[in-house]
C-alpha cells in the first residue's frame, strides 16, 4: 500500500527538482571533523563519509542509538536485543571490536569487551550529528580504528556561542508491556550552553525458552560549555547508563543457557579549547567505569567485571592559509579491570599523530598522516595513511590507503583464566598478538543539488587478526583448570584474512515551500573474505555478504510516514540443541506514522517493528523479536 501510494509522490519530486532549496547542497557534502579532525567538507577528506542530524532521530522508527546505525547506508549492526540491549558494530566486513566509536572526541571502546561498544552515554536529543567515517582510520585515532569510526557530536560540545533553547519530550507504549519515556532540554546564549536528558526503555518482552526477553534500560546525562573568554572555552559531560536485560544465548548456544546480564557504565569528559587567529588547541580527558554482572544460569556463579578507561589527548592544529592546516597530537590511556572471571589487569597506551590536509589547487587535496602508537602489550607501531580527492564541478574521485592496527581486549586475552573449573566455554589467550592490516580503497561520488551518490571499492588485508575458534582439549595452550571432556574456543590469532568489498550509498533530499519534505538513504555492500587458517572462526564469517540497508520519509505539515528496510545475506549457521539458527537471508521493516496535532510541537504517532513478523536472528542463538505494535505522543517547544 505504501509502494503504491509513493509512486507519485516521487515522480512530482522529480519534476520539481528545481524548487529545492540551495541549502540543502551543504546536507550533502557537510564539514566534518572526523576524517581530519580540523572542519573540513566532507568532499575534500578523500573518504566516503555519511553524516545524520541529531534533529533527524527522533524522526525514525528507532528507540536507540544502536538502532540509528542499523539503518546508515552500509552499516551492519548484529543485534542480539532490541532497543539497545546489545549489538555488535561491524563497518566493511570486520569484527564488532573493529569500529572506533568517539564522543565529542575521545574513544568510549570498551577494554573488557567490544560487546558493549554500542552502549553510548548521551540521550539521543543532545545529538547535534553523527558523523559516520568508513575505512582505515587508525593514523589519527589508534586501535580499533579498522572498519571506521562512528563518532556522535553533542550539542553542548559544539556550541559556537549563539543563542537558543529548545525543551523535548515522548512517551511510547505498546505490546509485551513495552513503555518508554524521553525529556532533554538545550538553553545557551552568547557564553553559556547546558543541555540535560534522560531516556527509559522497558518491557517485559517476547517469550524466550525458559525466560522471556526482558529489557530496562536507561540514560541519563548532562552537559555544560562556557567561553572563558574570545579565545577560550570549556566544556563538561557526565553521564550515567543502565543496562539491565535477559541475554539468553548472547554469547554461547548452550541449551542451559538462561543469562541475565547488567551493565552500568559512568562516562565523565572534559574539554578545554584554545581559538586564536589561524591556531587552535584542544585538551580533553575522559574517565570510563564499567560494572558488568552476568549470570550464566541461576545456578551457575556469576561474572562480576569492572573496566576501567582513563584518557587524555591534546590536539593542536595550525592554519597556514586556506589551503593547508598541519594537526598534531598526542594521546595517553589507561585500561584496567578487576574481575573474578577474568582476574586483575592493567595496560598502558601512549601515541603522538601528524596529519597535513593540503589543497594543491582548487580541485586536487591530499591528506597524508602518521601516528606511532605504543602499547604496554604489543609495543610500537607505526601507522600511516595517505587520503588524496580531485573535484570537478559535480564529479569527485578519491583515494585512501593506510594501516590499521588493533590491540586484544581484556576477554580475548583472559577469559574464563580465573575460575577453578571451566566444563566449556570460550577461553582467552594472553600471548594474543596485535592485529595488523592494511586497507586500499577508491571511490567516486556525484553531487546534484538535491542527492549524492558515492561509490567504493575496498579491500583489507589482514595479519594476526583475532577471532575465536573450536579447538580440541589437546590443542589448548593452557589446561590448568580446563575439563579435558570440554567444548572450547580459543582466542587465536589468524594468519592472514582478505576482505575485498564494494559499497554504494545514495541520499536524496527534496523540499519544497517548507510545506512538504522528501528524504531517503540507502546503501548497498558486498563483501567477500578468504582466509588460509586452516580452521573456522565465528565473527569473520559472520558479516554480510550482501546487504542493502536504508530508510525513507514523507513528511507534511498534516502528517509524516517513515520507513527503515534491511535486507541482508550471510552464511548459514545452526545449533540443533537450540532450535538456532542464522538463515541465508532476512528482510526486516519498521514503519512510523506521525499525526501532527499542533504543527512543530506536539504530534501521536503509531509504529509497528519487524511489520511482516520475520523471525530471525543477527547472530547464533540471539533470536530477535517478532512483529511488535506500539504508539505515543511527543512534544518539542
Amino acid at each position: 500500500m505504501f509502494a503504491k501510494s509513493a509512486l507519485p509522490v516521487a515522480a512530482g519530486l522529480l519534476v520539481s527538482m528545481a524548487a529545492i532549496a540551495q541549502e540543502k547542497s551543504s546536507e550533502l557534502d557537510p564539514v566534518t571533523i572526523t576524517a581530519t579532525i580540523n572542519p573540513v567538507a566532507s568532499s575534500k577528506t578523500g573518504r566516503n563519509l555519511f553524516v545524520l542530524k541529531g534533529e533527524d532521530i527522533a524522526k525514525l522508527p528507532v528507540h536507540s542509538l544502536d538502532e540509528v546505525l542499523r539503518y546508515i547506508p552500509g552499516f551492519e549492526v548484529q543485534a542480539r536485543g532490541p532497543m539497545g540491549a546489545q549489538s555488535d558494530l561491524v563497518l566493511r566486513g570486520g569484527t564488532f571490536q573493529q569500529v572506533l566509536v568517539v564522543i565529542d572526541g575521545l574513544r568510549i571502546n570498551d577494554p573488557n569487551t567490544g560487546h558493549f561498544n554500542s552502549y553510548i552515554p548521551v540521550v539521543p536529543a543532545e545529538i547535534e550529528r553523527i558523523e559516520v567515517l568508513k575505512g582505515a582510520s587508525s593514523a589519527i585515532y589508534g586501535s580499533d580504528a579498522v572498519g571506521g569510526v562512528v563518532h556522535i557530536i553533542t550539542k553542548t560540545f559544539a556550541y559556537t556561542g549563539v543563542p537558543s533553547k529548545s525543551f523535548s519530550g515522548g512517551v511510547t507504549g505498546g505490546a509485551y508491556g513495552l513503555l518508554n519515556a524521553n525529556a532533554s532540554g538545550y538553553y545557551s546564549n552568547e557564553k553559556l550552553a547546558v543541555s540535560a536528558g534522560a531516556q527509559t526503555n522497558n518491557a517485559d518482552g517476547q517469550a524466550q525458552r525458559g525466560i522471556d526477553g526482558y529489557f530496562h534500560l536507561h540514560t541519563v546525562s548532562a552537559a555544560a560549555s562556557y567561553k572563558l573568554n574570545n579565545q577560550w572555552k570549556i566544556a563538561y559531560r557526565s553521564s550515567f547508563d543502565s543496562r539491565k536485560f535477559a541475554a539468553q544465548n548472547f554469547y554461547t548456544s548452550f541449551a542451559s543457557d538462561t543469562a541475565a546480564e547488567k551493565v552500568t557504565t559512568w562516562w565523565q569528559q572534559l574539554a578545554l579549547s584554545y581559538h586564536k587567529n589561524n591556531n587552535h588547541f584542544t585538551w580533553q580527558t575522559g574517565y570510563k567505569h564499567v560494572n558488568d554482572h552476568y549470570g550464566y544460569n541461576p545456578s551457575s556463579i556469576a561474572n562480576n567485571s569492572k573496566s576501567k578507561l582513563l584518557q587524555s589527548l591534546a590536539v593542536y592544529e595550525h592554519s597556514f592559509n586556506n589551503d593547508l592546516s598541519l594537526v598534531t597530537g598526542a594521546q595517553f590511556q589507561q585500561k584496567g579491570i578487576s574481575s573474578n572471571d577474568r582476574g586483575n589487569h592493567t595496560v598502558y597506551q601512549a601515541a603522538g599523530f601528524a596529519s597535513l590536509n593540503a589543497a594543491l589547487n582548487k580541485h586536487f587535496t591530499v591528506s597524508p598522516g602518521v601516528r606511532l602508537d605504543w602499547d604496554e602489550a604489543s609495543g610500537y607501531e607505526l601507522v600511516p595513511q595517505l587520503n588524496a580527492s580531485y573535484k570537478q564541478g559535480s564529479f569527485q574521485v578519491r583515494g585512501s590507503a593506510g594501516k590499521t592496527i588493533r590491540n586484544a581486549d581484556f576477554t580475548e586475552r583472559y577469559n574464563n583464566y580465573n575460575k577453578t573449573l571451566v566444563t566449556s566455554g570460550r577461553i582467552g589467550n594472553p600471548d594474543l598478538s596485535a592485529e595488523r592490516s592494511f586497507s586500499y580503497e577508491a571511490g567516486a561520488d556525484y553531487f546534484g543539488k538535491n542527492f549524492r551518490v558515492s561509490t567504493t571499492l575496498f579491500q583489507r588485508r589482514h595479519s594476526d587478526l583475532i577471532d575465536w575458534s573450536t579447538t580440541a582439549y589437546a590443542d589448548m595452550p593452557r589446561k590448568e583448570n580446563l575439563s579435558a571432556t570440554g567444548t572450547y574456543a580459543l582466542a587465536r590469532n589468524i594468519s592472514k584474512l582478505i576482505t575485498s568489498g564494494w559499497e554504494t550509498d545514495v541520499q536524496w533530499i527534496y523540499t519544497m515551500n517548507n510545506q512538504r519534505s522528501f528524504t531517503a538513504n540507502a546503501g548497498f555492500i558486498w563483501l567477500n573474505s578468504e582466509t588460509n587458517a586452516g580452521f573456522a572462526s565465528f565473527y569473520t564469517n559472520s558479516h554480510a555478504k550482501f546487504m542493502v540497508n536504508g530508510s525513507l520519509r514523507y513528511s507534511t505539515p498534516l502528517f509524516a510516514i517513515s520507513v527503515n528496510g534491511l535486507y541482508k545475506t550471510r552464511e548459514a549457521q545452526a545449533a540443533a540443541n537450540i532450535k538456532g539458527q542464522i538463515t541465508t537471508e532476512y528482510f526486516v521493516a519498521s514503519v512510523k506514522a506521525d499525526v501532527f496535532v499542533i504543527k512543530n510541537k506536539l504530534s501521536v504517532y503509531a509504529e509497528a517493528d519487524n511489520v511482516f513478523n520475520r523471525s530471525y536472528a543477527d547472530l547464533l542463538g540471539a533470536q530477535m523479536p517478532g512483529r511488535w505494535l506500539m504508539g505515543g505522543i511527543r512534544f518539542t517547544y
